[in-house]
């Protein structure tokens, strides 16, 4: 098959639904989570990253799922991807034999069309999607030194991260310490969290912080998101749950932190496999809800003057 043939099989929407689904679904069916591991510790992108396009601009949504699940099943250390005519105008060229990964281009188009009632020409919003393929850098020869730049010296994993402990104080959540359970209450609208001591790391303790808050998003007074939850372990519950790993994982990424995977969430793998052959769009829901809990998170940050940006580039 050549490289325009995947391309048009990708275009049908179905397909992309199924292929992708069905990466996830692989990957859980061996007991892996694919927002878990360390994708790109050996990178100088960061020791965390999310996937990085080709002029480092960071992928969202189901994408960044898509694009984990390809570096975990094929062990790539690098974070960014890019097409295989990107590649090309960089002076690179992608190895033969080298298989592709999966991401989606989502938009809209405007057409105008005349309403049999009134006559009147009306536009009408048309949502699309389309399918293309994607190579890792470790997939292509010839890029750009920098491309292959190794891992610059990590930090401390058990030193609490300034930067993400002023992102959480920033969003104005309730967040209180103590007690040994980590929880979101919706009546009262307060997280509860061990002490950060009690943690086995410091990154146990920013996961955790960033799963309760992606819970704490879904109040009416904020997103407002409801999946008719009505009990334990049914596929409402299974669905927030899978938003809320999905959000921490961007967040973490975001943040430079290693997400670390919690035990108590080993028993969801299988209501989150029954979520997904179920519904082949639920992982591309769940990617989507997760997206708009981390914006919505970024949106709440407190602005810096323009002396305190020049300084922090500087």
């Amino acid at each position: 098959m050549t490289r325009k043939d995947e391309n048009t099989r990708l275009n049908n929407r179905g397909d992309i639904y199924t292929r992708i689904t069905d990466q996830i679904i692989t990957a859980l069916e061996q007991g892996i989570k694919p927002w878990t591991q360390p994708w790109n510790a050996a990178h100088a992108a960061g020791p965390v990253s999310r996937p990085l396009r080709h002029n480092g601009q960071p992928y969202s949504g189901i994408n960044v799922l898509s694009l984990w699940a390809s570096s975990m099943e094929r062990h790539f250390a690098a974070p960014i991807w890019m097409t295989f005519k990107q590649a090309r105008e960089l002076g690179g060229h992608v190895r033969k034999g080298e298989k592709g990964s999966p991401v989606v281009y989502a938009n809209t188009l405007t057409r105008t069309e005349r309403d049999d009632a009134t006559g009147e020409e009306v536009d009408q919003t048309i949502p699309f999607m389309k399918g293309y393929t994607v190579f890792n850098i470790e997939q292509i020869e010839g890029l750009p030194a920098h491309y292959y730049a190794p891992a610059k010296t990590q930090r401390n994993p058990d030193q609490r991260v300034a930067a993400a402990d002023a992102f959480f104080a920033d969003t104005g959540a309730d967040i209180r310490h103590g007690g040994n359970s980590a929880y979101y209450c919706p009546p009262q609208d307060y997280i509860q969290m061990p002490v950060f001591e009690s943690f086995r790391d410091a990154e146990s303790y920013y996961a955790t912080l960033a799963h309760e808050c992606t819970h704490w998003t879904r109040h009416k007074s904020r997103l407002d998101r409801d999946f008719g939850r009505e009990k334990f372990g049914d596929a409402g519950y299974a669905r927030e749950e899978l938003v809320a790993e999905l959000g921490a994982a961007f967040l973490c990424a975001d943040l430079g932190i290693t997400f670390e995977d919690r035990e108590d969430h080993a028993a969801y793998i299988g209501n989150w496999l029954k979520v997904l052959r179920d519904d082949k769009r639920a992982i591309f829901t769940a990617a989507a809800h997760a997206q708009r809990a981390a914006d919505f998170l970024y949106s709440l940050q407190t602005l810096i003057d323009e002396d305190d940006a020049n300084e922090a580039a500087a």
